[in-house]
């Protein structure tokens, strides 16, 4: 059943309306008619499937038919953070990380980062960016849509680090002198509601000074395992590692059974 995140001023009662690109992919690409059911997730998260009653001029409105109880979230939130990488590697790591339950995405300029920000174009990239989550969060099952900022500056990025409980950033020397103990240290002391802010260098990494910074601040270097992954993949691993440790892994340390 097609999902479709809707805004807090959408439900009048048991009536959902809904307008804009949702309408219009509800009544124009999936080509929907009165009776066909959706499901509507809120802003609070809460989910409910609804019959549709009307379409026109693409505007829908639904009915809720019934609310439904859904656990597809982390039990914690892990916000990734990296140097603007070049092409599209940026948009892929957005959607492959809401496909893993990533909370927010904060990119920032970092000195070797390739990609020059354009302020020019900032308002246009980063509605893609979102528009980019939305549909993975949708495509995912998710009740969030995940976080997704304007380019951060170092300090900025630095700033955000003290709201959350963890902070770590991969960095591949940790790898190449096989240190790999502090991921899955700093995965366990999380406890279920925290928060955790995993920052990813460009492809040329980070520079000694950054790396300085980043600990100066409290936050820890980290290996992902003893290959060097490139710059889109390394968060998708971190994301994984932490499904594995919070939604599969069992408390005494065996997998769990469906």
């Amino acid at each position: 059943m097609q999902r479709y995140f809707v805004s807090g001023q959408a439900q009048q009662g048991g009536i959902v309306a809904i307008s804009g690109d949702d309408a219009y992919h509800i009544a124009r690409v999936m080509r929907m008619k009165p009776g066909d059911g959706i499901i509507c997730v809120f802003p609070d998260g809460r989910t409910a499937v609804c019959e549709i009653e009307q379409i026109a001029n693409e505007h829908v409105q639904a009915r809720i038919v019934q609310w439904k109880e859904e656990r597809s979230e982390l039990p914690v939130r892990i916000y990734i953070a990296q140097g603007l990488p070049k092409g599209e590697k940026w948009e892929l790591v957005i959607q492959k990380g809401t496909e893993l339950g990533a909370a927010g995405f904060l990119p920032f300029e970092a000195a070797r980062s390739v990609v020059k920000w354009d302020a020019k174009k900032a308002e246009k990239k980063v509605e893609r960016w979102k528009k980019i989550a939305k549909e993975a969060a949708e495509q995912a099952e998710r009740t969030v849509v995940p976080d997704v900022r304007a380019p951060l500056s170092f300090v900025e990025l630095l700033s955000f680090g003290q709201t959350v409980d963890v902070r770590l950033f991969a960095y591949e020397k940790e790898a190449r002198n096989a240190r790999h103990a502090a991921l899955p240290a700093l995965l366990s002391r999380l406890r279920p509601g925290g928060a955790l802010l995993a920052v990813f260098g460009p492809e040329g990494g980070f520079s000694p000074e950054e790396a300085e910074q980043l600990r100066q601040h409290g936050f820890s270097p980290c290996s992902l395992g003893p290959r060097i992954l490139r710059t889109e993949t390394a968060p998708l691993y971190l994301l994984s590692a932490a499904s594995y440790e919070w939604e599969l892994r069992a408390p005494n340390g065996e997998a769990e059974r469906a």
